[in-house]
């Protein structure tokens, strides 16, 4: 399978395949499943800029919308992140008089709630209501839109231009990629910059996280596809420093083209990853290959499970578990339950593989012999907070383990 790049128009062959997919944040009600979307999940490689891209392209309408599930602030790891991020661009890019930032995709406000907080002009940009309604109960200013050339422009018209756009966990999910660089050209100051993060394609290969792959990641980030898309727009990447969180991702900022130099790490992160051949399609194909041993070795440990007349239970249903229970071939019938945190996934059906989701309360009553750790990502977080758990924890990242 072959297409063409979304940012240059050079050829895409595809190197990993996961099969036919839903959506992975649809969570449906038992009695909605009549009518799921599935896609093909192929990820594959720009040959000219290094881009690592799905294949298909799932319309943005239908991957976010106003009961859209994710809220960034059940996880106090996260919120605790973002405080991080709010003072810290509060120290270096927004001092002085009438500074004013923007952010991509608030969801409910977990950063810019720091940033309101200290009475710095913002707004968030949130195109799913349910959760910019939570970020206006917080005091933030929110415009209900998807982030792209022309918002670029109205925002710019009606509030002035931008010292500071930001992003967590969503330009990358955004197929008009060059739409949005476009955006950040346009609404900038001179001397302003676009920071954000996003799981980084190093730590997908290093940890055969295939589990990452789903319809919102339209992209895989590394230092080398950004900057060469940052190029093709007028930008120039000027730092990149990589973060523990999800699991490995990385801060990029970047800057119009010649307003700032980059500094030492942007060189020394592009010398490692052409060393690792993060830039070739045969670092893609063996990630492919690995994925198939997990999917493998996971039905097999629990199919094993349930013969033994062993519980088995899941925790955390993040996006993520959509691509594996569904790569897997994993339904109820080996995994009868899911527990989460978050109430708008309760009580609900992971898409495609239709496992119930269920508060943690059920877990703690039911005391599972063994439980799969689909938030692998909040291992540490969740294994204090189920500190109790006396099963044993499954793990499948970057190898299926039990702990």
């Amino acid at each position: 399978m072959e297409t063409s790049c979304r940012i240059c128009s050079g050829p895409v062959k595809g190197s990993v395949d996961l099969g036919v997919q839903p959506r992975g944040n649809a969570f449906p009600k038992p009695g909605e499943l009549a009518g799921e979307f599935f896609y093909p999940l192929i990820v594959g490689m720009c040959d000219s800029c290094a881009m690592v891209q799905l294949m298909a392209d799932i319309p943005q309408e239908v991957r976010y919308h106003d009961q859209y599930p994710y809220r960034a602030s059940n996880s106090t790891v996260h919120s605790a992140h973002f405080a991080g991020v709010a003072h810290r661009l509060l120290r270096t890019e927004l001092t002085g008089r009438d500074r004013f930032i923007v952010e991509i995709g608030c969801n409910d406000g977990v950063m810019l709630a720091s940033i309101a907080e200290a009475g710095v002009r913002h707004l968030g940009v949130e195109p799913s209501q349910e959760v910019a309604e939570l970020a206006r109960s917080r005091g933030i200013e929110v415009l209900p839109r998807f982030f792209d050339e022309e918002t670029a422009a109205d925002i710019r018209a009606g509030h002035g231009p931008a010292d500071v756009i930001f992003g967590a966990n969503v330009i990358a999910h955004i197929s008009h990629l060059d739409s949005v660089l476009k955006g950040a050209v346009t609404l900038l100051g001179p001397d302003g910059v676009f920071v954000f993060e996003e799981p980084y394609l190093g730590a997908v290969v290093e940890q055969t996280a295939f589990d990452l792959f789903y319809d919102e990641h339209s992209f895989v980030f590394s230092v080398s596809s950004i900057r060469a898309a940052a190029r093709l727009f007028g930008l120039d990447l000027v730092d990149a420093e990589p973060l523990a969180i999800h699991g490995g991702s990385m801060r990029y900022t970047l800057a119009k083209r010649g307003a700032r130099r980059p500094t030492p790490a942007v060189a020394e992160l592009l010398a490692a990853e052409r060393a690792r051949g993060l830039d070739r399609h045969a670092t893609l194909e063996e990630l492919n290959r690995r994925a198939e041993r997990v999917r493998d070795d996971l039905t097999s440990l629990l199919r094993s499970l349930r013969a033994d007349g062993k519980r088995v239970a899941g925790y955390g249903a993040p996006a993520k578990i959509t691509t594996v229970t569904n790569y897997c071939g994993i339904g109820a019938d080996l995994i009868p339950y899911v527990c989460d945190s978050t109430p708008s996934k309760q009580n609900r059906v992971v898409a495609g593989s239709h496992i119930p989701v269920v508060p943690p309360s059920v877990f703690r009553q039911d005391r599972p012999d063994y439980a799969v750790l689909f938030a692998w990502n909040h291992a540490e977080e969740i294994m204090e907070k189920e500190s109790d758990f006396t099963g044993r924890w499954i793990v499948y990242i970057p190898q299926v383990r039990v702990l």
